[in-house]
């Protein structure tokens, strides 16, 4: 019983940093079952389709702050949906450890270039909307829905880092359709998961445990994201971005022991340096301009 709880508060922080950073539910909850001897398959099972209710309940709160951009939001799901479905298939049956290294690579680059973009430039400019191709967020969602299945999260961790990267949407209009496209991403998964894998093997507690806690943190998750400034929103996605894969990208260019350790403490200061700098540099600047150029729906 102790174990489900502390479970269910796993859930309810990992949605309330997924739902207000656009990422880490799946990451963070997988980290834990797996630490905890879950197997890998099942683990991210357990917490897809957890997602199921959590995304919905994310997505339907995100809603109602306004924080979907409904027009990107079906280019990236449907592609994402199928990717997801095969990701499920693919962790049953094959390990996804040969991917691990090129994703951490991509995300701890794209964390680099959100932190300088976000936290260190001097003036605040002004957000400009503009049109994203269809030709970005099929094969975006497509590739992100796999991985996110196959190796337990990474669906808003790409998304939010890809969309956030091209500076042209708001940081909580990135979050809120990101979560909100997750949903039918969670779906197809759990599907593919039940397909693959025998019904008595999910470990249904788990699920629950960590369902409830989602679902509670939703709410306040979405009304966060809506306050939070941009400035502050994506240096804190590129903190969230480069603490988390850091380890996998300096094992990936071959560093590790002290090295490692040295490299890994600067790191996170500097993450932690820059968000302190953005909070100050927030409480002394302007709210930002937003500018709609053309139609900024997908072209």
């Amino acid at each position: 019983m102790r174990r489900l709880v502390v479970l269910g508060i796993v859930g309810f922080i990992a949605q309330l940093v997924d739902g207000s950073l656009g990422m880490a539910y799946g990451a963070s909850s997988a980290t834990l079952l797996l630490a905890v001897g879950v197997a890998p398959a099942l683990a991210s099972a357990s917490v897809h389709i957890s997602e199921v209710a959590t995304t919905a309940a994310s997505g339907l709160s995100h809603w109602r702050f306004g924080n979907v951009d409904w027009g990107k939001l079906g280019w990236m799901t449907i592609p994402g949906a199928l990717g997801a479905f095969g990701g499920a298939f693919a962790i049953s049956y094959i390990s996804a450890e040969a991917a691990a290294p090129v994703v951490a690579l991509f995300l701890f680059l794209l964390g680099v270039y959100i932190l300088t973009r976000f936290a260190f430039r001097r003036n605040h400019r002004p957000v400009v909307v503009k049109p994203i191709s269809r030709k970005l967020l099929s094969p975006l969602g497509l590739v992100a829905g796999f991985l996110d299945a196959a190796g337990g999260g990474g669906w808003g961790a790409i998304n939010t880092s890809t969309l956030l990267s091209t500076g042209r949407m708001e940081p909580r209009k990135v979050v809120g359709t990101v979560d909100t496209s997750e949903f039918l991403v969670s779906v197809a998964a759990s599907v593919g998961f039940l397909l693959a894998l025998s019904f008595a093997q999910i470990p249904w507690g788990i699920v629950g445990a960590l369902l409830i806690g989602g679902v509670v943190a939703a709410p306040f998750a979405a009304y966060v994201v809506r306050l939070l400034p941009p400035r502050i929103l994506g240096t804190a996605v590129a903190g969230i971005i480069l603490i988390t894969n850091m380890q996998t990208f300096l094992e990936t260019v071959g560093v590790g022991g002290a090295t490692a350790t040295v490299i890994y403490v600067l790191i996170a200061a500097v993450a932690l340096s820059a968000l302190a700098f953005s909070i100050f540099v927030t409480r002394h600047e302007e709210e930002p301009q937003v500018v709609v150029e053309g139609d900024a729906s997908v072209s």
